[in-house]
Parts: C-alpha cells; sequence; structure tokens
C-alpha cells in the first residue's frame, strides 16, 4: 500500500483549503440565484457549509443542509440529480484548469454541535468538569 501525506496525518493543502473556498462561494451564489432549471432544487434553500477538495483538486465533496434541516432526501437527491448542470454553472465562474466532479455530502455538524451541548448539560458531566 503506497503512502502519501493523508496517509501520515497530513491536512489538506493551503492550495485545496483555497479552492475548497473558492468553489463554496460559488456553489453558494449558483444554488441562491436558482441558476439551475429545476423548480424542485430551485425550491430548497440550501446552506453549503464546507467544500472539500481532493489532492489533485478533480473532486469537490459540498457540503450542503437544507433550510431548517427538513427534506434532507429529497433536496440531497435533487443536488445529486442536477451535479452536472451545477458542475457546469459553478465552472463558468471559477479560474480551474478544470472544473471538478461535485459530490454532495448532509453536513451533520450541527446535529453533533447539539449532541455535544446536550451531553455537557448532564449533570454527572457537569460536575466532573467543575471539579477539574
Amino acid at each position: 500500500m503506497g503512502k502519501n501525506r493523508f496517509s501520515q496525518g497530513a491536512g489538506p493543502s493551503q492550495r485545496q483549503l483555497r479552492v475548497g473556498e473558492v468553489i463554496r462561494r460559488r456553489l453558494s451564489e449558483v444554488l441562491s440565484r436558482a441558476e439551475v432549471h429545476d423548480p424542485e432544487l430551485n425550491a430548497f434553500s440550501i446552506t453549503v457549509s464546507e467544500v472539500r477538495s481532493s489532492p489533485d483538486l478533480k473532486i469537490a465533496t459540498a457540503f450542503v443542509l437544507p433550510l431548517g434541516g427538513k427534506d434532507c432526501d429529497a433536496a440531497l437527491d435533487a443536488l445529486r440529480r442536477n451535479r452536472h448542470e451545477i458542475r457546469r454553472s459553478v465552472a463558468k465562474g471559477l479560474e480551474l484548469k478544470f472544473a471538478p466532479d461535485l459530490r454532495f455530502v448532509l453536513d451533520e455538524t450541527f446535529d453533533r454541535m447539539d449532541e455535544t451541548r446536550r451531553l455537557l448539560s448532564e449533570t454527572t458531566v457537569r460536575r466532573d468538569v467543575e471539579s477539574d
């Protein structure tokens, strides 16, 4: 098995972070302006919280969440169904050599934060934290 910098625990490069943020902004713009011709997709208000690029910048994974966290499956289906048109629209506003293949994943960060808050508010956990 070949070793790369990610198998050694290194994080994304500055270039990956920069490209991910540029794609995130452009993708948010495309979705908010309803540049994709799908009424079902345009019915959703979708937040793009993060975009992670692969080391070769050919794949971009967008972490998305519909407003209010409702109808997540339908929103993901609409995004995935329209990913080629979304890719073309996003690529128009980017100055990249290649338009990355877009993948959409539900952003579960907010759910994890809520669960963490709930755990930290439990009396046994508060007692342990406050005793330090």
